[in-house]
């Protein structure tokens, strides 16, 4: 009998993409579902950058590009990092790719030997885990909840620490949490990784547009880890471009260069027309990002206050992305029809089956206590989500 190779079956499905498949099957069939599942701005791609990818079609920008992308565009970034954040790249420092994920798992099978061991603060994003495993690393978390905001503190990572700590992977702004690290609360994290120069750090930064704060900290801007930092974003989120797949690191040459040679073995350059609407993403005009960003603090003041409204659930107020990831475990033990909610996936499975509201259970995030809601819909959308969820709850015995 024909098997699937141990590395595969070693993996779990994205839970987030398998709920959003499930309201969709549902959606078929008529049912009106809600999907605060997804992950993904519900804004259409500003009409600029639209325009540069229909340029680049009449100007024939159909031919393979160099693996890590065109020079314009790394060019593009590297003022972006310089006009934005204050660090300085240069293009051969830069590897665009499809999609930030394929940048992330670029950096990870780039520096990853059999064992290797990877901290990962917990709650995390589903794939982190799954990335490490396709490196035959181990994955290291560490714990923290709604009480400290969902983050950690230099303590808890320094305790985590060992010989065989290769890398750590930080997401700030955060998916599932919302959470944001201040400069002062990064710094302590870098002090901590100064002491221990084998550890490559990983910067998911690509919610950094939105961004309920003010001012995106970097924990790229420390010079005594500087040279050990890999910043990966992309277009997805904050130019709503999730369907381009243009994600992108800005790393140390020698991983950039590493990462160049892996994607040249397995997907080669990205989309070459998307490459010519990244560009002019980034060299354009950046109100739809403001735009953008303040639709989404509205909603998140409205999900924050809708969600307070249940009994018994508990949420921090998100400082940035697009997620709300309250504490449900007053539900959970609970049952209807005399089936029992264990868990948040258990709750979100009900939510979908009972409210036909499409959420992902924290269990997938490391936090099985907890339910992610994307607010990247309209507000009606979300008036009418959370009264159907709030009707449900009801429900529970």
């Amino acid at each position: 009998m024909f098997k699937v190779s141990e590395r595969l079956a070693a993996l779990s499905p994205s839970e987030t993409l398998a709920m959003s498949q499930k309201s969709n099957e549902l959606k078929a069939q008529g049912i009106d579902v809600i999907n605060l599942s997804v992950g993904e701005p519900d804004f259409n791609t500003p009409d600029h950058i639209k325009a540069a990818a229909k340029q680049a079609v009449d100007n024939n920008y159909s031919f393979y590009s160099p693996v890590p992308g065109f020079l314009e565009l790394r060019k593009a970034i590297c003022l972006k990092l310089k006009n934005e954040n204050n660090l300085d790249f240069t293009p051969d420092q830069i590897v665009c790719s499809n999609g930030a994920k394929q940048a992330i798992c670029n950096v990870l099978l780039t520096i990853l030997n059999k064992d290797d061991e990877v901290i990962i603060p917990a709650p995390y994003w589903v794939s982190y885990p799954e990335m490490v495993k396709l490196g035959e690393g181990k994955s290291v978390f560490i714990y923290s909840d709604i009480e400290n905001d969902f983050k950690i503190s230099p303590e808890q990572l320094e305790k985590a620490i060992t010989e065989k700590t290769k890398a750590i992977i930080l997401c700030s702004p955060s998916n599932p949490t919302g959470s944001v690290y201040s400069k002062e609360e990064l710094q302590g994290l870098a002090q901590v990784l100064a002491k221990h120069p084998q550890i490559i750090i990983l910067s998911d930064e690509i919610y950094e547009h939105i961004n309920y704060v003010g001012t995106h900290e970097s924990i790229a801007q420390f010079e005594e880890i500087r040279d050990r930092v890999v910043v990966i974003n992309g277009v997805s989120k904050g130019y709503a471009m999730t369907g381009w797949r243009i994600g992108w690191i800005a790393a140390p040459k020698w991983i950039a260069s590493a990462c160049g040679t892996l994607q040249g073995q397995y997907t080669s350059g990205a989309c070459s027309v998307a490459q010519k609407a990244a560009e002019a993403a980034y060299t354009g005009n950046q109100s739809c990002v403001e735009t953008m960003r303040a639709a989404f603090e509205r909603r998140r003041n409205l999900v924050v206050e809708l969600v307070r409204q249940i009994p018994g659930m508990k949420v921090s107020v998100p400082q940035g992305a697009f997620y709300v990831f309250p504490d449900c475990s007053a539900y959970l033990g609970k049952s209807f029809n005399g089936k029992v909610i264990e868990n948040s996936a258990d709750l979100a499975m009900f939510l979908l089956e009972t409210a036909h509201v499409a959420s992902v259970g924290g269990v997938a995030f490391g936090a099985p206590h907890c339910i992610r809601f994307s607010y990247a819909t309209s507000e009606d959308n979300l008036k009418k989500a959370f009264e159907r969820i709030q009707q449900a709850l009801n429900k529970l015995q």
